[in-house]
């Protein structure tokens, strides 16, 4: 499986507080190997983001992303789960 990182994603990272960036590269091998791993709490979401999925990071982070073509993902953005409420506009 592909990884690609939107625009988003890298600025989010780049903001986020070490521990959960540490904390999103322990689980990025697990979700490289199974999506679906209950440690990553992976679930669709609903109403403007019914296209989309994330999956859990500690404190209350969350991973948005998207299957794309070809077996690849896009990872859309990062961040605190109120920050749906913006991914939502």
């Amino acid at each position: 499986m592909q990884i690609h990182l939107s625009p988003k994603f890298k600025r989010s990272y780049k903001k986020l507080p070490v521990h959960i960036q540490d904390d999103f590269d322990m689980k990025i091998p697990l979700f490289l190997k199974n999506q679906n791993d209950q440690k990553l709490k992976t679930h669709k979401l609903k109403g403007k983001l019914q296209a989309c999925l994330s999956f859990c990071l500690r404190d209350g982070y969350r991973v948005l992303f998207e299957y794309s073509l070809n077996n690849a993902v896009e990872l859309l953005d990062i961040g605190p789960h109120n920050k749906y409420y913006q991914w939502e506009k």
